[in-house]
C-alpha cells in the first residue's frame, strides 16, 4: 500500500516537473518524498545525518521547510518539523556516542567502510574535540562534515551524557530551524527567484562533477594504500 502511494507521488512529481529546471526537479522530488513519509521519514533521515552516513542536513531540512505552513491540517508545520528533526539528530548522535564508547575506532572503521567514511575527517574531528573539549559538540552542529563525526570522540572520551544531549539538542535544534526557515522563505519567494534557476542548475552540475571526481579519486587512493600495505606486509614476511 505504501509503495503504491510512493509511486503515485513520484509519478505526480515527474508529471509536474516537465520542462522545468534541474533545481525544480530536485525540489519537487525531495519534497514529495518527505511529504509521503512525513515526520517519521524526516526523523530517520536526520538520525542518519547525525551518524557517519553521507546524508547532509542541507539536503533534507530546507525541503521540509518548503512544505511548512501555518494552516491547520497542513502537511507539516514548522514547530513539529524542528521537534521531529531534532529528535532524529539526538537519536543518531546517541548511537554514534555509544559506537565510540563501546566500540571505539575499530568499530567505527568497520562500519564506516560501508558508508564512504573519510578517515581524515574523522581524525580532524577527534583533534578538535580533544583540543577544545565538550563545547565542540555544540559548535560542530553548525559545521558541515564535522557534525557527522563529533559524537564519536565524545563517546570515546566518555563525555557526560546529559551535557552531551543538551549541547547536541540545542545545537541541532538551532541548525535545523535555520535550514527549515530557509526552505520556507524559498517557497515564499519561488516566483521571484525562478528566472535565476539556470544559474543554480550550473552550480548543481558542477557540484555533481566535483563529487564524482572526489569519489573516484578517494577510492583510487584507498586501493593504492591497501596495495602498498600488503606489499609491506609481504616484504616483512620474506
Amino acid at each position: 500500500m505504501y509503495f503504491v502511494y510512493f509511486s503515485f507521488f513520484l509519478q505526480a512529481a515527474v508529471e509536474n516537473a516537465e520542462h522545468i529546471s534541474v533545481f525544480e526537479h530536485i525540489t519537487v522530488w525531495c519534497t514529495e518524498v518527505i511529504r509521503w513519509g512525513g515526520y517519521p521519514v524526516l526523523c530517520g533521515l536526520m538520525a542518519l545525518e547525525s551518524m557517519i552516513a553521507p546524508i547532509p542536513s542541507e539536503a533534507v531540512m530546507p525541503f521540509a521547510g518548503f512544505l511548512a505552513t501555518d494552516i491547520e491540517g497542513s502537511v507539516m508545520t514548522m514547530p513539529l518539523i524542528v521537534v521531529w528533526s531534532t529528535s532524529g539528530s539526538l537519536i543518531g548522535s546517541m548511537l554514534s556516542y555509544w559506537m565510540g564508547l563501546y566500540g571505539g575506532r575499530p568499530l567505527v572503521m568497520k562500519i564506516g567502510r560501508y558508508l564512504l567514511l573519510n578517515v581524515h575527517h574523522l581524525e580532524q574531528t577527534e583533534k578538535y574535540f580533544y583540543k577544545y573539549g565538550a563545547i565542540t559538540v555544540f559548535i560542530c552542529r553548525f559545521v558541515p562534515v564535522v557534525r557527522h563525526f563529533i559524537s564519536i570522540p565524545a563517546g570515546m572520551a566518555r563525555m557526560n551524557i546529559p551535557r552531551f544531549l543538551i549541547y547536541t539538542g540545542v545545537g541541532a535544534g538551532c541548525w535545523n530551524l535555520i535550514l527549515a526557515w530557509l526552505g520556507f522563505k524559498l517557497k515564499e519567494n519561488w516566483t521571484a527567484i525562478k528566472p535565476y534557476f539556470h544559474y543554480v542548475d550550473l552550480a548543481i552540475v558542477a557540484g555533481a562533477l566535483i563529487v564524482i571526481i572526489w569519489f573516484f579519486r578517494t577510492q583510487f587512493k584507498l586501493r593504492m594504500n591497501n596495495a602498498n600495505a600488503k606489499l609491506i606486509e609481504t616484504d616483512k614476511e620474506n
